[in-house]
């Protein structure tokens, strides 16, 4: 196979011409410049003989010597440019996917990847919003202006403290999710070897619902914290017998099992049970008994004028119902994960969500006055 021939660029070609005129004597290259500059540079002797007598024939001519290559380089390919008008024009569900945007674009997947990659074109994920009627908005606006006050020695709007309010609220915990990532060891000679998990379905991945009451921390003078917010958390369970012998245990073993259907009956004999007494017994002697317990609008929860509630609330004290309409193998083992991580969440960062629904308090407020076409004053947090 015959060797391919290089390409010399106009740099090397210059440098070569500027080698033969040092090597010239009485006009002429010494004997064996041609052979040795054509080792040099990869190339056949022909080559460097032409490029000289190239340059030769132009200062004989007296012209400036030019010997830059006469082959048409490569300008690079004929980029499809990005039309903005008509990349709008397109309905939002054609632009899901690149493929799909190459398509209705007419362009090749590769097209679409390089304008991402430059940002002509961005990745945006879109979350549903609740579709609210002006009587929704209106309740929302009356919501997070109750979380207000007038400070008359200030003269400011301030939130208020929060610090008579428990919010209770049930999410479901899972023994293992269906996809987890992990970083492994790519150390040679022994890179790390992937983890094996496996379940008997994954449809049904064992789970547990928890209910969860916190409160705000209190602090008192000396930053010093006297009540840490965290009233408890509670698995939605039951103790069962087993019904016959197994390599894990004996028939009448009693096991844990999830309550599987949170109905209204199990959220108000667990608050009736369990969570007002823990608030009792929480809840700080010199703090306020003018509580009010937090939930949101799911079905099962008690409403607050539910008569075995409001007995039970008031026995020793005053608490009111607020109703807003707004890796573990075993079920044992993750109710042990989940009460730990709970007793383990630093007081200052429980804090902070409170402070955290402060701000979201602020834009909702914002959000529907503007929508009003209100103007609106800007208030100053309790923190700040």
């Amino acid at each position: 196979m015959a060797k391919k021939i290089k390409n010399l660029s106009n740099l090397e070609r210059a440098k070569i011409i500027q080698i033969i005129l040092l090597k010239c004597i009485n006009g002429k290259p010494v004997r064996g410049t041609m052979l040795e500059l054509a080792q040099q540079y990869g190339v056949t002797r022909k080559a460097i003989t032409n490029l000289w007598n190239e340059a030769k024939q132009q200062r004989d001519a007296g012209v400036l010597i030019n010997v830059n290559s006469k082959l048409k380089g490569r300008e690079g390919t004929n980029k499809v440019t990005f039309d903005a008008a008509r990349f709008k024009s397109i309905h939002y569900k054609l632009r899901i996917t690149q493929k799909r945007m190459a398509a209705a674009m007419a362009v090749s997947q590769s097209t679409v990847c390089r304008w991402v990659k430059s940002k002509v074109i961005r990745s945006h994920t879109n979350a549903l919003k609740p579709s609210l009627t002006d009587k929704n908005k209106l309740a929302r606006l009356i919501f997070c202006l109750s979380k207000l006050y007038y400070d008359e020695m200030l003269s400011k709007i301030m939130f208020k403290d929060q610090g008579n309010l428990i919010h209770i609220d049930e999410k479901w915990f899972y023994i293992t999710k269906d996809r987890q990532r992990y970083y492994l060891s790519q150390t040679e000679p022994d890179p790390e070897e992937e983890p094996f998990r496996s379940v008997q379905s994954k449809s049904y991945i064992g789970k547990i619902m928890f209910m969860c009451a916190v409160a705000r921390p209190k602090f008192d003078a000396n930053n010093e914290c006297v009540f840490d917010g965290k009233i408890g958390i509670w698995p939605l369970v039951s103790l069962e017998p087993a019904q016959r012998n197994s390599k894990n245990r004996v028939a009448g073993t009693l096991e844990t099992k999830p309550i599987e259907s949170i109905t209204k009956p199990v959220i108000k004999s667990m608050m009736l049970r369990v969570v007002l007494p823990e608030i009792k017994r929480k809840w700080p002697a010199n703090a306020t008994k003018n509580i009010f317990i937090q939930q949101d609008n799911a079905r099962p929860h008690i409403s607050n004028n539910d008569p075995d509630f409001r007995e039970a609330a008031s026995s020793d004290g005053a608490i009111q119902s607020l109703q807003t309409l707004t890796n573990s193998y075993k079920l044992d083992e993750l109710v042990v994960a989940v009460t730990t991580a709970f007793e383990n969440l630093e007081v200052i960062k429980l804090n902070y969500v409170f402070i955290t629904m402060q701000g979201c308090n602020a834009e909702n407020i914002t959000e529907l006055v503007d929508l009003c076409k209100c103007r609106f004053t800007v208030f100053d947090r309790v923190d700040s």
